[in-house]
Parts: structure tokens; C-alpha cells; sequence
């Protein structure tokens, strides 16, 4: 039942965004051109990756506010460190910032395993903690183009078979979460742990565990994709990504991700920040203020909510029919 669920949640959710690309190809025709998707599937591929780390902290009933604090945390400390050892090889930087992403992914998940914090009281803390910390390491300054060595910058830049470094990241990330999800058991595990806990612990799953497991992921890519934005866009500040960690959480909730935790799928999470991504692009294309995102972004979110809880609550009068018909 859930399967054919997601099944056709992402059915209709792939259809609203072919209706979508439609819609601003009549206004804009030049928009639906292949180097142009192309371009819009590249500025998405930092949602599309953050994405995909929240969904498996969705997945287990937790949420990660601090991704973009991540990332943003990230970010400058890789700056900064490239701005003091210009030579430093790209890959040993790429290591670095994952680890340093998913160090507080860590702190995230221990938190709330250890010390029985609610999810989201923690990573409000520790979002507001990765902010502070980056204007103290660097005195609220910025770090331009210009103090960045030309590797560091161009690495998500570098174009391979027809599409940036960046993109190819993304669909790798892809890839390796559809074998996670499908493929592990710890992918089995992090269903279990948000369909229903108490089950879970009966099969020997370590719910805590686990759920922290999830945390160390989503930070990882937060700090995989805080130099991945940094190096593309060429500066680092405070507020780099300020408020991304809602596109993220939306891009969720709108690709089918259940905030009760148990339901999702890599595909609705793709297709998720993919709806948004093309919003972002095309409102300034068609002369609509990107300020309108705000409000698509928000609606979209209510109505998948209201779509969760009709199905939910549609499939309960099909399993109390069921009862009824077997006494």
C-alpha cells in the first residue's frame, strides 16, 4: 500500500512539474532549451543534495534544522583555510569539509540520542551555534573571489561530459542513496525507526543509534555542499544560505517525505527540490518577483501536508472496512 503510495505521489508530483516547464515555456520558450535545464538542474544540485540528507533524518522522526548553518560553518572554514594554504590539493579539502560536516551532524545526533533533546529544540540550538561561530573565526568579514586560489574555485565549475562537477556530485549522491535506502540495512533501519519505534527495538534495531546515524549523513553533505557553494559562487560570509534549511525541509515535505517519519523515497525528495529549483529559476525569467517563491513554496508545502493526511486518513477507513468485513 505505502509503495503504490509513493508511486503515485511521485506520478503526480513528476506531472506537475512537466506542467510547470510547459507553463513558463509558453512565456519564455528559450527556457525548456537543454543547456538551459541543464543550468537549472546545476543550481538545484546543492537543494538536491541536502535534500537527500534530511530525508533520511525525516525518515527516522527527527528534523535537521542546521544544515544551512552547516554548510554555512563549512564554508568559511575551508575559505579561510584555502586562503592560508593556497596549495592545498582540492580532494584533501573535499575530505575536510565532510568531516567537519558530519563532526556536527554528530553533535546533532548525539544530542538527541544521548540527552533525549527533541529534534528540532537541538538543531534550532546548533544552528544558531554554527552562525555565531562563523562571524566569531571571522570577525564578520567576507572572503572574495580574489583571496581564493583558481582550484578552489574551480573544481564544482570544471564541465565533464556536458555538465559541471557539481551536477555530476548530485547525481551521485542520487545513486548512492537509492542503494542506501534500498539496498542496506541501515536503510531498512531508518524506515523502521520512523514507522514505529517500539517495533523496531524488538527487531534489535538501535533506535538512538540510528537516528544519529541519520544525523551524521545529512551533515556530511551539509559540509560536502558547504565548499561545493562557497567555490561556486566564489564568496563566504555570515549568512551565506540563510533560511536554505526551509527550501530544504520543503523540498522534502513536498517530494512525499512523511514529517511522522516511515514514508519517503529518493525519488520524491529529487523531485521535490527539482519543483522548487525550476520555481526559483523561472519567476525572474517571467518577470514575477522571486519573492513569489516565498509564497509557492509555502503553498506547496500546506497542500502536500493536506495530501499526507488525506491519504493517511483514507487508508484508515480502508483498513477499519477490512476489520469489518472479516468479523
Amino acid at each position: 500500500m505505502i509503495r503504490s503510495l509513493m508511486k503515485s505521489r511521485e506520478t503526480i508530483l513528476a506531472g506537475a512539474i512537466l506542467v510547470l516547464v510547459l507553463a513558463i515555456a509558453t512565456r519564455f520558450p528559450g527556457f525548456v532549451a537543454p543547456s538551459n535545464l541543464a543550468n537549472v538542474f546545476n543550481d538545484t544540485a546543492p537543494l538536491i543534495i541536502l535534500a537527500l540528507g534530511q530525508m533520511v533524518v525525516i525518515l527516522t522522526r527527527c528534523i535537521d534544522l542546521s544544515v544551512a548553518a552547516n554548510l554555512a560553518l563549512t564554508g568559511m572554514v575551508v575559505a579561510m583555510l584555502n586562503m592560508a594554504m593556497p596549495g592545498l590539493p582540492v580532494p584533501v579539502i573535499l575530505a575536510l569539509a565532510i568531516c567537519l560536516g558530519a563532526l556536527m551532524g554528530l553533535a546533532n545526533g548525539l544530542l538527541v540520542w544521548k540527552l533525549d533533546i527533541p529534534p528540532i529544540v537541538v538543531t534550532l540550538g546548533t544552528m544558531t551555534i554554527y552562525r555565531g561561530i562563523i562571524f566569531i573565526i571571522s570577525s564578520g568579514e567576507w572572503i572574495n573571489a580574489h583571496e581564493m586560489s583558481d582550484a578552489f574555485k574551480a573544481f564544482p565549475r570544471e564541465v565533464v561530459l556536458g555538465l559541471p562537477v557539481l551536477s555530476w556530485i548530485a547525481i551521485a549522491v542520487v545513486i548512492g542513496f537509492i542503494v542506501l535506502v534500498g539496498r542496506t540495512s541501515l536503510g531498512r533501519a531508518f524506515f523502521a525507526v520512523g514507522g514505529n519505534p517500539h517495533a523496531a527495538v524488538y527487531t534489535g534495531i538501535n533506535v538512538g543509534l540510528t537516528q544519529c546515524a541519520a544525523y551524521v549523513i545529512s551533515g556530511a553533505l551539509a559540509g560536502l555542499t558547504g565548499y561545493l557553494w562557497v567555490a561556486r559562487y566564489a564568496v563566504a560570509y555570515v549568512d551565506i544560505a540563510g533560511g536554505f534549511e526551509l527550501e530544504v525541509v520543503a523540498a522534502c515535505v513536498i517530494g512525499g517525505i512523511s514529517i511522522a517519519g516511515g514514508i519517503g523515497s529518493v525519488g520524491g525528495a529529487l523531485l521535490g527540490a527539482l519543483f522548487l529549483g525550476i520555481v526559483k529559476n523561472a519567476l525572474p525569467v517571467i518577470n514575477i518577483s522571486p519573492f513569489w517563491q516565498l509564497a509557492i513554496s509555502g503553498s506547496a508545502i500546506i497542500i502536500a501536508v493536506a495530501f499526507n493526511a488525506t491519504s493517511n486518513r483514507t487508508k484508515g477507513r480502508v483498513i477499519l472496512k477490512k476489520a469489518e468485513h472479516a468479523a
